[in-house]
């Protein structure tokens, strides 16, 4: 077992114990971290509820909009002054509305929005909130990194691939990964790691809204030669960049999808 014993993580963008950031952060605890979660006003009981049922301690838990770097600045302040230097960050965060995602709610009967017809504005503000938080968050905890920290992302696959049902988020997921890349350069005179895991479809409260998305699933376990992920497989792969065994890893795109990135077609093997 990797021992992170008094190392300090913070994960951002836990909604419920369905979400991956949710899954990493208890794989964190249960490797020795002590770890602080933030919070949205909606998420708030969910999020406190899930660290009291799972050990962790709440004491350093905040209320953080990630556009606002004053308020992830405090956050990270809060947590520095009582725990010391930071020395994992997850950048578990991302939304997009309907219009942005461009899906069909299952059972509607209306068609879903068109791509070429994106807000403007709605794509900005998932762009702030999915991609621009990340280079956010490093920015304002960069004084306060131990040496040696490593900040991870979540993407997806859709930033290389057409995806229909999740269209404009994929443009935050393509900048996403060039912010990643940068910042693991913008890193190098502090030996501070950045890096990034793209994972399969897996089944959180958001993909299970989208229409179609079971028969993804379904698609993807017929493609990827592994089959489908769970929460706790992408979990697994990011305790190995929050350890000591990747302390040379940096710029890294990792794929957590049971091997569906390679594949051209699908394989019916029945």
């Amino acid at each position: 077992m990797i021992n992170n014993q008094d190392k300090i993580a913070v994960v951002f963008g836990v909604r419920n114990e369905s979400s991956i950031a949710f899954h990493v952060a208890l794989k964190l605890h249960q490797s020795g971290c002590k770890v602080v979660l933030n919070y949205v006003a909606e998420t708030r009981d969910e999020v406190l509820f899930l660290l009291e049922s799972n050990g962790m301690s709440a004491e350093y838990a905040m209320e953080v909009d990630v556009r606002d770097e004053s308020a992830i600045k405090n956050f990270l302040e809060k947590i520095y002054n009582g725990l010391g230097s930071i020395d994992y960050i997850l950048h578990g965060v991302a939304f997009g509305s309907q219009d942005v995602m461009c899906y069909s709610l299952p059972g509607s009967t209306q068609p879903a929005p068109s791509y070429i017809d994106i807000p403007f504005e709605d794509l900005m503000d998932s762009f702030n909130i999915s991609a621009y938080s990340l280079l956010r968050i490093c920015r304002a905890a960069e004084s306060m990194m131990a040496k040696n920290a490593s900040v991870l992302t979540l993407t997806y696959n859709a930033s290389q691939r057409v995806f229909p049902a999740y269209a404009g988020m994929a443009i935050n997921k393509a900048a996403l990964e060039n912010i990643m890349l940068y910042l693991a350069s913008y890193f190098r005179k502090s030996g501070i790691r950045v890096n990034a895991v793209s994972a399969g479809l897996v089944m959180t409260t958001s993909s299970g809204g989208i229409n179609g998305v079971r028969k993804l699933r379904k698609i993807g376990k017929a493609t990827a030669p592994l089959g489908n992920v769970s929460a706790e497989n992408v979990a697994d792969t990011a305790l190995y960049y929050f350890s000591d065994l990747s302390l040379k890893v940096t710029g890294n795109i990792h794929f957590v999808d049971g091997g569906f990135n390679i594949m051209g077609i699908g394989i019916d093997e029945d």
